[in-house]
């Protein structure tokens, strides 16, 4: 059983893709990015290489084909759902990202099982191969140059053992790369679990966000409303900013922008 590999902090910040930026207008809570996720890319290999490894190892008549096939796939999914569901709802991030955990956690099962139904040794934890396995990992995450697309060439490195005519090699690689993922889900739970603790819900983050803004926002002097910030169309401050009354037109109150 290879243990689990050592892996940095992921910045909640992460969750927003560089890329999306531009063209999406700014959302109170980062969402997204979860390509660069290690977590997600790891899980990411796990799916590719179950598919590969039921399509030349098991049954294609066996129900263990789509149990196993559907548990590395909802692993991969649930990272991103969650990603993409952190804009909007902690809850609903945290609860996907467990689903994604439980969901490898049955997956290393039929695993396990695979080795042991048929008598094939399982990989001590400082197995050299178990060990080399690991190193591959370490190897991608303390390579800050690596910009490959996580969904393109992130089983190559890993090839050794994936494509091994022996099952049992690429299900000891399979289960060490599990772990690893799980490890990663364990730290991504955290976070968000400290996150929620320290900052709160979406619900609470745009009340704090309301209150912040209303704050800021000046009352009319004349009856005491909000007021509201608009741009003079004529007159001599044409283009210059100021402070209007929201009750507008019954109340005229203004003033001016500093």
């Amino acid at each position: 059983m290879c243990d689990r590999a050592q892996q940095n902090q992921t910045d909640q910040s992460d969750r927003t893709d560089p890329s999306d930026s531009s063209a999406r207008p700014p959302r109170l809570r980062p969402s997204g990015g979860y390509r660069s996720l290690r977590s997600f890319q790891t899980a990411t290999v796990v799916y590719d290489a179950t598919v590969a490894f039921c399509e030349r190892f098991v049954d294609k008549r066996s129900r263990t084909v789509d149990q196993m096939v559907q548990a590395a796939r909802s692993g991969r999914q649930n990272i991103a759902e969650g990603s993409r569901a952190a804009a909007t709802s902690s809850q609903t991030e945290l609860r996907l990202v467990n689903v994604a955990r439980a969901s490898l956690d049955e997956l290393l099962l039929d695993y396990e099982d695979f080795l042991r139904q048929r008598g094939l040794s399982q990989w001590a934890k400082n197995d050299p191969e178990a060990r080399a396995v690991r190193e591959v990992g370490r190897q991608h995450r303390s390579d800050p140059t690596d910009q490959s697309d996580p969904t393109d060439s992130l089983s190559a490195p890993y090839s050794r053992w994936l494509d091994s005519a022996n099952s049992a090699v690429v299900v000891n690689a399979l289960i060490c790369l599990i772990h690893q993922a799980n490890y990663l889900l364990d730290q991504q739970i955290a976070g968000l679990e400290r996150t929620f603790v320290e900052e709160g819900g979406y619900s609470e983050q745009l009340a704090a966000a309301r209150r912040e803004f209303r704050d800021q926002t000046p009352v009319c002097p004349l009856c005491g409303k909000p007021m509201r910030q608009r741009t003079a169309r004529q007159g001599p401050h044409a283009g210059q900013s100021f402070w209007g009354c929201t009750a507008y037109p019954a109340c005229k109150g203004i003033l001016l922008s500093n």
